[in-house]
């Protein structure tokens, strides 16, 4: 749904760094693990897992060979050493069964039509007592100050552009479903909340108006050619986002992540 241009690249290693400390400081695996992370993409969720566990071995795969290459790249000059990368398909994994101790999946769900199955899929890849380690946001949790009709809107367009697409921007909110779904045990799920005011400058430039208001900035042609927005309101929307940015504005977003086990 996002693309895999410039302008995208960047504002998913923009993402990666502001939100490294919510969404990864909890996860590291043991000296000695087998970990499968699925839909690297760039690698900028692959550089603070493989910092987070610099005894584990990762494999890191994505579809995109562009992708795998710029991962690559990017993970040498950071000094990773502990990463594999190579292209596969999330449903075609070339990977025997019971190969790994640990998957780890950020930010694929979303863009899956069938996300039970991706996820049956990599528990057959788990040991026995293996864990899965799932993140995932959720447009349907954003809210600001000052509030703007015209603002949810332009998310809303981005919402059913997913959804057009084949995928599902709500998708955070399912996730302890999903897992039980495809046969994962003791499943848990944690709200990790992004709050942003004028006191937070870091996260006011990175999350706000980098991350956020620039991945909804970026579906204005689409909705407009679909039909689903009138240009001057969809512009509004857009002003009404970067509004929340300024001295007095407040953003909130909510990401989940989920974990789950195979039984032994």
């Amino acid at each position: 749904m996002h693309g895999y241009d410039r302008l995208e690249n960047v504002r998913l290693q923009d993402q990666a760094e502001t939100l490294v400390d919510l969404l990864h400081s909890d996860t590291s695996f043991p000296m000695g693990s087998f970990v499968l992370e699925v839909g690297c993409g760039i690698g900028a969720q692959t550089i603070p897992l493989a910092r987070n566990s610099p005894g584990a071995r990762i494999i890191s795969v994505d579809i995109s060979a562009e992708s795998v290459a710029e991962a690559r790249a990017n993970s040498d000059a950071a000094g990773v050493t502990n990463v594999q990368f190579q292209q596969a398909d999330i449903f075609a994994l070339p990977f025997d069964r019971e190969s790994f101790d640990h998957v780890f999946v950020c930010f694929v769900l979303e863009h899956l039509s069938q996300p039970v199955e991706a996820l049956a899929k990599l528990k057959e890849l788990l040991r026995p007592g293996g864990t899965v380690t799932v993140i995932e946001g959720d447009h349907g949790s954003t809210y600001f100050h000052p509030d703007s009709d015209a603002a949810h809107m332009a998310i809303r367009c981005q919402v059913e552009l997913q959804r057009i697409a084949g995928g599902n921007a709500l998708v955070g909110r399912q996730l302890y479903p999903l897992l039980l779904q495809a046969g994962f045990d003791a499943v848990r799920v944690s709200p990790r909340m992004v709050y942003v005011d004028s006191s937070r400058p870091d996260l006011v430039d990175g999350f706000t108006k980098k991350t956020f208001t620039a991945m909804i900035e970026g579906v204005r042609e689409p909705a407009i050619r679909a039909g689903m927005v009138k240009p001057e309101l969809f512009d509004a929307g857009i002003r009404a986002l970067y509004r929340t940015a300024e001295t007095d504005g407040v953003f909130c977003y909510t990401f989940f992540k989920a974990t789950g086990e195979k039984a032994t």
